[in-house]
Protein backbone atom coordinates (compact mmCIF):
# COMPACT_ATOMS: atom_id res chain seq x y z
CA UNK A 1 0.00 0.00 0.00
CA UNK A 2 1.26 3.55 -1.10
CA UNK A 3 -0.54 6.57 1.09
CA UNK A 4 2.79 8.66 0.39
CA UNK A 5 0.76 11.40 -1.50
CA UNK A 6 -1.11 11.97 2.50
CA UNK A 7 1.16 14.44 4.04
CA UNK A 8 -0.38 16.68 6.76
CA UNK A 9 -3.51 16.01 8.87
CA UNK A 10 -6.09 17.95 6.63
CA UNK A 11 -5.34 15.49 4.16
CA UNK A 12 -5.90 12.80 6.26
CA UNK A 13 -9.21 14.47 7.68
CA UNK A 14 -10.67 14.44 4.36
CA UNK A 15 -9.68 10.51 3.38
CA UNK A 16 -11.02 8.98 6.35
CA UNK A 17 -14.52 11.56 5.86
CA UNK A 18 -14.18 10.24 2.19
CA UNK A 19 -13.58 6.37 3.31
CA UNK A 20 -15.84 6.35 5.93
CA UNK A 21 -18.01 3.33 4.45
CA UNK A 22 -15.19 1.36 2.43
CA UNK A 23 -13.27 -1.18 4.73
CA UNK A 24 -9.16 -0.43 3.68
CA UNK A 25 -7.78 -2.59 6.87
CA UNK A 26 -4.66 -4.46 6.16
CA UNK A 27 -5.68 -7.42 8.24
CA UNK A 28 -4.52 -9.88 6.03
CA UNK A 29 -0.75 -8.40 6.10
CA UNK A 30 1.68 -10.12 7.77
CA UNK A 31 2.51 -8.28 11.39
CA UNK A 32 5.78 -7.23 10.10
CA UNK A 33 4.10 -5.00 7.13
CA UNK A 34 1.68 -3.74 9.87
CA UNK A 35 4.32 -2.18 12.20
CA UNK A 36 6.38 -0.92 9.03
CA UNK A 37 3.49 0.98 7.96
CA UNK A 38 2.94 2.35 11.11
CA UNK A 39 6.42 3.41 11.51
CA UNK A 40 6.73 5.11 8.63
CA UNK A 41 3.32 6.99 9.22
CA UNK A 42 4.61 8.15 12.90
CA UNK A 43 7.77 9.44 11.64
CA UNK A 44 6.30 11.14 8.28
CA UNK A 45 3.36 13.12 10.68
CA UNK A 46 6.18 14.13 12.84
CA UNK A 47 4.10 12.34 15.70
CA UNK A 48 5.66 13.82 18.06
CA UNK A 49 5.23 17.17 17.86
CA UNK A 50 2.08 17.65 16.65
CA UNK A 51 -1.58 18.54 18.63
CA UNK A 52 -2.78 16.43 20.50
CA UNK A 53 -6.43 16.99 18.63
CA UNK A 54 -4.52 15.65 15.09
CA UNK A 55 -2.73 12.67 16.72
CA UNK A 56 -6.43 11.25 17.38
CA UNK A 57 -6.78 11.96 13.69
CA UNK A 58 -3.42 9.82 13.15
CA UNK A 59 -4.41 6.90 16.10
CA UNK A 60 -7.72 6.72 13.60
CA UNK A 61 -6.55 6.51 10.21
CA UNK A 62 -4.01 3.61 11.87
CA UNK A 63 -7.05 2.24 13.37
CA UNK A 64 -9.16 1.79 10.54
CA UNK A 65 -6.22 0.73 8.19
CA UNK A 66 -4.40 -1.87 10.27
CA UNK A 67 -7.06 -3.10 12.22
CA UNK A 68 -5.48 -3.01 15.69
CA UNK A 69 -7.65 -1.64 18.47
CA UNK A 70 -7.09 1.53 20.22
CA UNK A 71 -4.95 0.51 23.17
CA UNK A 72 -2.93 -1.88 20.89
CA UNK A 73 -2.26 0.93 18.76
CA UNK A 74 -1.17 3.65 21.68
CA UNK A 75 1.54 0.70 22.90
CA UNK A 76 2.92 0.22 19.24
CA UNK A 77 2.42 4.05 18.66
CA UNK A 78 4.66 4.63 22.08
CA UNK A 79 7.15 1.84 20.46
CA UNK A 80 7.92 3.61 17.30
CA UNK A 81 8.38 6.85 18.81
CA UNK A 82 11.23 5.42 20.45
CA UNK A 83 12.55 3.63 18.09
CA UNK A 84 12.02 1.91 15.00
CA UNK A 85 8.99 -0.60 15.28
CA UNK A 86 10.02 -4.27 14.92
CA UNK A 87 8.55 -7.33 16.07
CA UNK A 88 9.46 -8.70 19.44
CA UNK A 89 10.57 -12.41 19.26
CA UNK A 90 9.16 -14.56 21.90
CA UNK A 91 11.29 -15.87 24.42
CA UNK A 92 9.89 -18.24 27.09
CA UNK A 93 11.25 -17.55 30.39
CA UNK A 94 12.14 -20.91 31.63
CA UNK A 95 12.12 -23.45 29.01
CA UNK A 96 12.49 -26.21 31.08
CA UNK A 97 9.34 -27.67 32.55
CA UNK A 98 10.15 -28.16 36.05
CA UNK A 99 6.80 -30.65 37.04
CA UNK A 100 6.73 -33.57 35.78
CA UNK A 101 3.79 -35.93 34.86
CA UNK A 102 5.08 -37.88 38.19
CA UNK A 103 4.87 -35.06 40.09
CA UNK A 104 1.43 -33.52 38.81
CA UNK A 105 -0.30 -37.23 39.99
CA UNK A 106 1.14 -36.98 43.32
CA UNK A 107 -0.05 -33.64 43.78
CA UNK A 108 -3.58 -35.18 42.45
CA UNK A 109 -3.56 -38.24 44.87
CA UNK A 110 -2.72 -36.22 47.96
CA UNK A 111 -5.54 -33.83 46.98
CA UNK A 112 -7.71 -37.32 46.23
CA UNK A 113 -6.48 -38.75 49.94
CA UNK A 114 -7.48 -35.35 51.95
CA UNK A 115 -10.43 -34.05 49.47
CA UNK A 116 -8.42 -31.01 47.75
CA UNK A 117 -7.60 -28.75 51.19
CA UNK A 118 -6.88 -25.27 50.15
CA UNK A 119 -2.95 -24.71 48.29
CA UNK A 120 -1.17 -24.01 51.43
CA UNK A 121 -2.45 -26.80 53.63
CA UNK A 122 -1.69 -29.08 50.49
CA UNK A 123 1.58 -27.73 50.00
CA UNK A 124 2.48 -28.07 53.42
CA UNK A 125 1.55 -31.70 53.15
CA UNK A 126 3.98 -31.79 50.43
CA UNK A 127 6.31 -30.66 52.32
CA UNK A 128 6.41 -32.86 55.27
CA UNK A 129 6.09 -35.75 53.26
CA UNK A 130 9.52 -35.15 51.88
CA UNK A 131 10.88 -33.34 55.03
CA UNK A 132 9.46 -34.86 58.16
CA UNK A 133 8.51 -38.80 57.04
CA UNK A 134 11.51 -38.93 53.66
CA UNK A 135 10.18 -39.48 50.97
CA UNK A 136 12.34 -38.95 48.20
CA UNK A 137 9.52 -38.70 45.15
CA UNK A 138 8.33 -35.76 46.34
CA UNK A 139 11.62 -33.62 46.50
CA UNK A 140 10.72 -31.85 43.36
CA UNK A 141 6.67 -31.49 43.88
CA UNK A 142 7.33 -30.31 47.69
CA UNK A 143 9.04 -26.87 46.19
CA UNK A 144 6.10 -25.56 44.02
CA UNK A 145 4.58 -22.32 45.42
CA UNK A 146 0.64 -22.83 46.75
CA UNK A 147 -0.28 -20.32 43.39
CA UNK A 148 0.89 -22.78 41.19
CA UNK A 149 -0.94 -25.51 42.86
CA UNK A 150 -3.72 -23.94 41.35
CA UNK A 151 -2.40 -24.21 37.93
CA UNK A 152 -0.95 -27.85 37.90
CA UNK A 153 -5.03 -28.66 39.02
CA UNK A 154 -5.93 -27.10 35.75
CA UNK A 155 -3.16 -29.04 33.98
CA UNK A 156 -4.84 -32.17 31.44
CA UNK A 157 -2.48 -35.12 33.35
CA UNK A 158 -4.73 -33.98 36.75
CA UNK A 159 -8.37 -35.18 36.83
CA UNK A 160 -10.37 -34.69 39.92
CA UNK A 161 -11.72 -37.88 41.40
CA UNK A 162 -12.40 -37.30 44.64
CA UNK A 163 -15.74 -36.73 46.28
CA UNK A 164 -17.38 -33.54 47.44
CA UNK A 165 -27.76 -24.14 62.11
CA UNK A 166 -29.17 -24.61 65.13
CA UNK A 167 -31.48 -21.98 66.31
CA UNK A 168 -30.60 -20.60 69.28
CA UNK A 169 -33.45 -20.13 72.26
CA UNK A 170 -33.24 -18.68 75.36
CA UNK A 171 -31.99 -20.61 78.30
CA UNK A 172 -30.57 -19.77 81.49
CA UNK A 173 -28.17 -21.98 81.77
CA UNK A 174 -24.16 -21.56 80.84
CA UNK A 175 -23.10 -17.91 80.97
CA UNK A 176 -23.31 -15.78 77.76
CA UNK A 177 -20.36 -14.35 76.73
CA UNK A 178 -17.62 -14.63 74.29
CA UNK A 179 -15.19 -17.93 75.16
CA UNK A 180 -12.41 -17.35 76.61
CA UNK A 181 -8.68 -19.11 76.32
CA UNK A 182 -6.39 -17.23 77.78
CA UNK A 183 -3.88 -18.21 75.10
CA UNK A 184 -3.42 -21.91 76.18
CA UNK A 185 -5.47 -24.57 74.80
CA UNK A 186 -8.41 -26.53 76.68
CA UNK A 187 -11.39 -23.94 75.35
CA UNK A 188 -13.47 -26.35 72.73
CA UNK A 189 -16.14 -24.85 70.51
CA UNK A 190 -19.11 -27.35 70.08
CA UNK A 191 -21.77 -27.24 67.65
CA UNK A 192 -24.39 -30.40 66.00
CA UNK A 193 -24.58 -30.99 62.29
CA UNK A 194 -27.12 -33.27 61.47
CA UNK A 195 -27.88 -35.94 58.85
CA UNK A 196 -31.02 -36.90 58.75
CA UNK A 197 -31.25 -39.93 61.39
CA UNK A 198 -27.95 -39.43 62.99
CA UNK A 199 -26.13 -36.26 64.58
CA UNK A 200 -22.75 -35.51 64.39
CA UNK A 201 -21.21 -33.56 67.24
CA UNK A 202 -18.24 -31.10 66.03
CA UNK A 203 -15.83 -29.55 68.86
CA UNK A 204 -12.69 -27.62 68.19
CA UNK A 205 -10.07 -26.19 69.79
CA UNK A 206 -10.10 -22.49 70.32
CA UNK A 207 -5.94 -22.05 70.15
CA UNK A 208 -4.64 -25.26 68.26
CA UNK A 209 -7.66 -26.44 66.30
CA UNK A 210 -7.18 -30.06 68.10
CA UNK A 211 -11.46 -31.60 66.41
CA UNK A 212 -13.47 -34.13 68.15
CA UNK A 213 -16.16 -36.08 66.07
CA UNK A 214 -18.53 -37.83 67.69
CA UNK A 215 -22.11 -39.50 66.59
CA UNK A 216 -25.19 -39.67 68.19
CA UNK A 217 -28.54 -41.41 67.22
CA UNK A 218 -30.94 -39.06 68.57
CA UNK A 219 -30.58 -35.44 70.50
CA UNK A 220 -31.04 -36.75 73.62
CA UNK A 221 -29.84 -36.77 77.40
CA UNK A 222 -29.00 -40.98 76.87
CA UNK A 223 -27.23 -40.21 73.75
CA UNK A 224 -25.36 -37.10 74.45
CA UNK A 225 -24.08 -37.18 77.82
CA UNK A 226 -21.95 -40.34 77.22
CA UNK A 227 -21.24 -39.05 73.48
CA UNK A 228 -19.57 -35.95 75.12
CA UNK A 229 -18.00 -37.34 78.23
CA UNK A 230 -16.62 -39.48 75.41
CA UNK A 231 -15.58 -36.40 73.62
CA UNK A 232 -13.47 -34.79 75.96
CA UNK A 233 -11.78 -38.02 76.90
CA UNK A 234 -10.07 -38.18 73.65
CA UNK A 235 -8.67 -34.79 74.32
CA UNK A 236 -4.82 -35.30 74.83
CA UNK A 237 -4.72 -32.30 77.27
CA UNK A 238 -7.06 -30.71 79.79
CA UNK A 239 -10.79 -28.94 78.47
CA UNK A 240 -11.23 -26.23 80.92
CA UNK A 241 -13.68 -24.12 78.84
CA UNK A 242 -17.06 -25.87 76.75
CA UNK A 243 -18.38 -22.94 74.41
CA UNK A 244 -21.98 -23.54 72.36
CA UNK A 245 -24.66 -21.88 70.34
CA UNK A 246 -27.82 -21.60 72.20
CA UNK A 247 -29.21 -25.24 71.11
CA UNK A 248 -30.89 -27.34 73.25
CA UNK A 249 -28.93 -30.58 72.68
CA UNK A 250 -26.00 -28.28 75.21
CA UNK A 251 -27.86 -26.04 76.63
CA UNK A 252 -30.14 -28.01 79.12
CA UNK A 253 -29.41 -29.39 82.94
CA UNK A 254 -27.98 -32.69 82.16
CA UNK A 255 -25.36 -31.03 80.36
CA UNK A 256 -24.47 -28.11 82.67
CA UNK A 257 -24.91 -30.98 85.86
CA UNK A 258 -22.13 -32.67 83.61
CA UNK A 259 -19.33 -30.04 83.22
CA UNK A 260 -20.09 -28.90 86.50
CA UNK A 261 -19.32 -32.05 87.83
CA UNK A 262 -15.85 -31.94 85.43
CA UNK A 263 -15.10 -28.77 86.68
CA UNK A 264 -15.38 -27.25 83.22
CA UNK A 265 -16.86 -23.93 82.52
CA UNK A 266 -20.42 -22.94 80.11
CA UNK A 267 -20.15 -20.35 78.10
CA UNK A 268 -22.84 -19.56 74.91
CA UNK A 269 -23.08 -17.31 72.16
CA UNK A 270 -24.17 -13.40 72.37
CA UNK A 271 -27.15 -12.15 70.04
CA UNK A 272 -25.75 -10.47 66.92
CA UNK A 273 -22.04 -12.16 67.30
CA UNK A 274 -21.72 -14.72 65.08
CA UNK A 275 -18.03 -14.58 65.08
CA UNK A 276 -18.18 -16.33 68.77
CA UNK A 277 -18.67 -20.08 67.35
CA UNK A 278 -17.47 -18.74 63.90
CA UNK A 279 -14.42 -21.12 64.02
CA UNK A 280 -16.41 -24.73 64.40
CA UNK A 281 -19.27 -23.41 61.75
CA UNK A 282 -16.54 -23.68 59.30
CA UNK A 283 -15.20 -26.61 60.38
CA UNK A 284 -18.88 -28.19 60.07
CA UNK A 285 -18.52 -27.78 56.48
CA UNK A 286 -14.97 -28.20 55.74
CA UNK A 287 -15.02 -31.10 57.47
CA UNK A 288 -17.81 -32.55 58.60
CA UNK A 289 -19.99 -32.02 55.30
CA UNK A 290 -17.32 -32.25 52.96
CA UNK A 291 -16.35 -35.56 54.35
CA UNK A 292 -19.72 -37.46 55.61
CA UNK A 293 -21.95 -35.30 52.88
CA UNK A 294 -25.76 -34.88 52.83
CA UNK A 295 -27.01 -38.85 52.02
CA UNK A 296 -29.32 -40.57 54.59
CA UNK A 297 -27.88 -42.52 57.57
CA UNK A 298 -29.69 -45.01 59.53
CA UNK A 299 -29.69 -44.34 63.50
CA UNK A 300 -28.31 -47.86 64.18
CA UNK A 301 -25.51 -47.08 62.05
CA UNK A 302 -24.34 -44.13 65.04
CA UNK A 303 -21.67 -47.00 66.89
CA UNK A 304 -19.93 -47.73 63.82
CA UNK A 305 -19.62 -44.01 62.78
CA UNK A 306 -18.11 -43.43 65.94
CA UNK A 307 -15.71 -46.19 66.05
CA UNK A 308 -14.46 -45.14 62.70
CA UNK A 309 -13.93 -41.52 64.17
CA UNK A 310 -11.98 -42.52 67.19
CA UNK A 311 -9.95 -44.91 65.40
CA UNK A 312 -9.02 -42.98 61.75
CA UNK A 313 -10.96 -39.65 61.28
CA UNK A 314 -10.13 -37.96 64.46
CA UNK A 315 -6.49 -38.84 64.23
CA UNK A 316 -6.34 -38.10 61.05
CA UNK A 317 -7.70 -34.41 61.35
CA UNK A 318 -5.22 -34.05 64.31
CA UNK A 319 -2.23 -35.51 63.42
CA UNK A 320 -1.95 -35.49 59.65
CA UNK A 321 -4.65 -32.65 57.92
CA UNK A 322 -3.09 -28.91 58.29
CA UNK A 323 -5.45 -26.00 59.34
CA UNK A 324 -4.67 -22.30 58.57
CA UNK A 325 -3.20 -20.18 61.92
CA UNK A 326 -4.15 -16.72 61.39
CA UNK A 327 -1.21 -13.78 62.27
CA UNK A 328 -2.98 -10.40 62.82
CA UNK A 329 -1.01 -7.69 60.88
CA UNK A 330 -1.59 -3.84 61.46
CA UNK A 331 -1.48 -1.51 58.17
CA UNK A 332 -0.20 1.73 57.54
CA UNK A 333 -3.64 3.34 59.08
CA UNK A 334 -3.63 1.40 62.16
CA UNK A 335 -6.31 -1.24 60.80
CA UNK A 336 -6.06 -5.13 61.58
CA UNK A 337 -6.61 -7.78 59.70
CA UNK A 338 -5.69 -11.84 59.97
CA UNK A 339 -3.56 -13.35 57.16
CA UNK A 340 -3.89 -17.06 57.12
CA UNK A 341 0.15 -17.29 56.30
CA UNK A 342 1.09 -20.28 58.71
CA UNK A 343 -0.37 -23.76 57.72
CA UNK A 344 0.66 -26.86 60.47
CA UNK A 345 -0.86 -29.75 61.86
CA UNK A 346 -3.14 -29.36 65.04
CA UNK A 347 -0.40 -31.57 67.00
CA UNK A 348 2.22 -29.46 65.65
CA UNK A 349 0.68 -26.56 66.48
CA UNK A 350 0.44 -27.89 70.06
CA UNK A 351 3.65 -28.51 71.01
CA UNK A 352 4.75 -24.79 69.59
CA UNK A 353 3.38 -23.31 72.73
CA UNK A 354 5.54 -22.65 75.24
CA UNK A 355 6.07 -25.42 77.81
CA UNK A 356 3.05 -27.35 76.35
CA UNK A 357 3.66 -30.52 78.11
CA UNK A 358 2.40 -29.00 81.23
CA UNK A 359 -1.07 -28.62 79.63
CA UNK A 360 -1.51 -32.71 78.59
CA UNK A 361 -3.53 -34.77 80.81
CA UNK A 362 -2.19 -37.23 83.23
CA UNK A 363 -0.68 -40.28 81.74
CA UNK A 364 -0.20 -38.50 78.27
CA UNK A 365 3.34 -37.31 76.99
CA UNK A 366 4.59 -36.09 73.55
CA UNK A 367 6.65 -39.28 73.05
CA UNK A 368 3.83 -41.25 73.38
CA UNK A 369 1.51 -38.91 71.04
CA UNK A 370 4.95 -38.61 68.48
CA UNK A 371 4.48 -42.46 68.25
CA UNK A 372 1.03 -41.84 66.98
CA UNK A 373 1.88 -39.10 65.02
CA UNK A 374 4.89 -40.23 62.96
CA UNK A 375 4.29 -44.08 62.75
CA UNK A 376 2.82 -42.84 59.09
CA UNK A 377 3.19 -40.47 56.85
CA UNK A 378 0.14 -38.06 56.34
CA UNK A 379 -0.64 -39.49 52.97
CA UNK A 380 -0.07 -43.37 53.95
CA UNK A 381 -2.71 -42.79 56.70
CA UNK A 382 -4.92 -40.53 54.53
CA UNK A 383 -5.08 -44.08 52.30
CA UNK A 384 -5.62 -46.30 55.47
CA UNK A 385 -8.06 -43.90 56.50
CA UNK A 386 -10.17 -43.30 53.03
CA UNK A 387 -10.20 -47.26 52.55
CA UNK A 388 -12.00 -47.67 56.64
CA UNK A 389 -14.71 -44.85 54.92
CA UNK A 390 -15.41 -46.60 51.87
CA UNK A 391 -16.06 -49.60 54.34
CA UNK A 392 -18.19 -47.44 56.23
CA UNK A 393 -20.10 -46.12 53.56
CA UNK A 394 -21.43 -49.38 51.85
CA UNK A 395 -22.21 -50.57 55.26
CA UNK A 396 -24.53 -47.78 55.90
CA UNK A 397 -25.66 -47.91 52.26
CA UNK A 398 -26.88 -51.59 52.78
CA UNK A 399 -28.23 -50.93 55.93
CA UNK A 400 -30.27 -48.35 54.70
CA UNK A 401 -31.29 -50.03 51.59
CA UNK A 402 -32.38 -53.01 54.34
CA UNK A 403 -34.18 -51.03 56.62
CA UNK A 404 -34.64 -47.42 55.23
CA UNK A 405 -35.51 -44.53 57.41
CA UNK A 406 -36.94 -44.77 61.06
CA UNK A 407 -38.06 -41.23 60.94
CA UNK A 408 -41.69 -40.81 59.84
CA UNK A 409 -42.67 -38.66 56.88
CA UNK A 410 -45.05 -35.50 57.29
CA UNK A 411 -48.43 -36.08 55.90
Amino acid sequence: MNDSRLININQLRKFLKGTEKLDLSLRKASIGEKYQFIDQTIDRFNYQKIRRKDKKIIIHYLKKLTGYKPAQLCRLITRAKVGQLTRKKYRRVNPNRIYSSFDIKLLEKTDELHSRLSEKAVKEILRRENEVFGKGEYQTINKISHSHITNLRKHSIYKSSWVNHTKARQIPIGITMPPENYGKPGSIKVDTVHQRDVYHINSVDEIVQWEILVCVPQICEDCMLPALEDMINQYPFVIFNFHSDRGGETINYKVADLLQRLVIKQTKTRARHPNDNALVETKNAAVVRKNMGWEHIHQNMADEINEYYRNYFNRYLNYHRPCGYPTTVTDKKGRKKKVYDNYQVPYEALKTIPRSEKYLKHGITFDKLDIIAYEMSDNDFAAIMREKERILFEKIREYDHRHGSRRKSKS
